[in-house]
């Protein structure tokens, strides 16, 4: 661990990197779950990050959730702010306006699964692990949005089911049923996500729009469609208004390849 952090962080070529490092499986603790969260308000206050990747540093292991050892002896009421904190951390994963990539580098099961879940895209290592909610085998349930998150993703009867069962599925039958977006060769699987993730950083793609879709789509999800739509209007609006609108119409009509700067 990087002077001992537990979450480490650098910005590539417009991506910042964000890598759990807790051995031996990344299990989460407060400590954790802070580090994580200034991550990614740094992120977020970096004009000059235009997409994030998070991914896992502990090999075969994306995150195993909690740290079980660490909230046996606590008192509830330090379980409820644990939860709550969890909440609100993955709640800034999904209000900033910049694309989030999750990479599965390894197991993501438990609170390793929510946190991935939080993300805007995940990609997985082939044959590389496993994900699943298994709380339901400590005689508790997901805390860290599982419950919520995952029948938006993967639909009701499998959520239900998935949670009910907390069984662990590999990552081809995730891919299957939408919960992971794409399987990567493991030779570099890092650096294909990131060459991935370059497709979204300015001037390649319009950074600043990219960021209006995320908050359509995840915010417009909870509304009416009526309401939707009037969101819909609103954040279309907004591209219209910047620069980078003007630049891609302005391109367009000159037949030429729009240069965006994110704003």
């Amino acid at each position: 661990m990087a002077d001992g952090k537990m979450v480490e962080y650098r910005v590539d070529k417009g991506t910042a990197l964000i890598e759990l490092n807790r051995p031996p499986v990344n299990s989460y603790t407060h400590e954790l779950l802070r580090e994580l969260d200034e991550a990614l308000l740094q992120a977020r206050f970096d004009d000059a990050v235009h997409v994030l990747v998070i991914t896992g540093k502990v090999e075969k292991f994306f995150s195993a959730g909690a740290d079980i050892n660490m909230l046996a002896n606590k008192p509830l009421s330090y379980k409820n702010n644990f939860a709550l904190h969890g909440h609100e951390v993955l709640m800034r994963m999904e209000n900033t306006p910049k694309l989030i990539i999750a990479a599965l580098n390894g197991h993501a099961v438990g609170g390793g699964l929510e946190i991935a879940m939080a993300a805007d895209i995940r990609i997985a290592k082939k044959e590389g692990g496993r994900v699943g909610l298994a709380e339901i085998n400590l005689g508790v349930m997901p805390g860290m949005g599982g419950t919520q998150r995952l029948p938006r993703i993967v639909g009701k009867a499998r959520a239900l089911e998935l949670c009910a069962t907390g069984k662990t599925i590999a990552f081809e039958e995730a891919q299957e049923m939408g919960l992971v977006n794409a399987i990567y060769e493991k030779d570099n699987f890092l650096g294909q996500v990131m060459e991935y993730a370059q497709q979204f950083v300015t001037p390649n793609k319009a950074s600043l729009a990219v960021g209006k879709v995320k908050r359509a789509i995840q915010t417009g999800l909870e509304l009416s469609l009526p309401d939707g739509l009037a969101l819909e209007r609103e954040v279309l609006a907004q591209t219209f208004g910047s620069e980078d609108g003007s630049e891609g119409v302005k391109a367009y009509l000159e037949k030429r390849t729009a240069q965006f700067k994110g704003r």
